[in-house]
């Protein structure tokens, strides 16, 4: 699995030089230079992890930190600050942040704390959803609608379990792309959107509807 990562830093150098380490490691990266973009970006998107910087233009990393969590609480976040000052480093991680790096940095250290904190986001991360009639187990593999069970391939399992881990957000196709296949994999919008009417026929017979099209952007699970 290649986790993807926002980098929320305004200062190019830094962002840039966290980019290039972190894809040497596999990771996808982003980066947003404001608090304010960073906040949509991280609302909008299913990133693993979140690396954030705290003097920003507009919104600070403590005003971004605050706005994310209250939406994204599964979201890990890292905040990156050129400070030391132990009060500002208690009031990150009382609003919500999970671990605090100080700059000057060292990229071994830092790739560590990344490493730790993905494996415990992973270690907790659910397998059980429920919307409308719906149960889904994912790990089991198993769709229930009451006590029918629907069933389902393991690629359409992969699909839908992108779709409601990413509810109420819109994915784009190469985001669905990136998210089923893996990112080396080449496919048509065509075979994405073929996938998606298969399984809209499974989870919609009974009048429910789930997965809506955003019209010339992709698609929005909603519970």
């Amino acid at each position: 699995m290649s986790y993807r990562i926002l980098v929320v830093e305004d200062d190019e150098a830094i962002a840039t030089g966290l980019r290039d380490d972190l894809e040497l490691e596999g990771y996808r990266v982003d980066i947003s230079g404001n608090g304010e973009e960073a906040i949509k970006i991280a609302l909008l998107q299913p990133f693993d992890l979140m690396i954030l910087d705290v003097m920003l233009p507009g919104k600070d990393g403590y005003d971004v930190c605050r706005e994310v969590r209250g939406q994204r609480p599964d979201l890990p976040i890292i905040m990156l600050t050129a400070r030391s000052h132990e009060a500002e480093k208690v009031l990150g991680l009382e609003l919500g942040a999970d671990d605090y790096v100080t700059k000057p940095f060292s990229p071994l250290e830092l790739r560590a704390r990344i490493k730790a904190l993905l494996r415990r986001s992973a270690g907790s991360e659910t397998t059980q959803y429920q919307f409308g009639n719906f149960i889904l187990d994912l790990e089991r593999m198993e769709l229930k609608d009451g006590d029918r069970v629907i069933e389902l391939t393991a690629l359409e399992y992969k699909l839908l379990g992108a779709l409601v881990r990413s509810a109420g957000r819109v994915l784009n196709r190469d985001q669905i792309l990136d998210l089923v296949w893996g990112r080396n994999a080449v496919l048509t919008d065509r075979v994405i959107d073929t996938h998606i009417a298969n399984l809209r026929k499974k989870l919609e017979p009974n009048g429910a509807k789930h997965i809506s099209s955003i019209r010339g952007t992709g698609y929005r699970f909603d519970p």
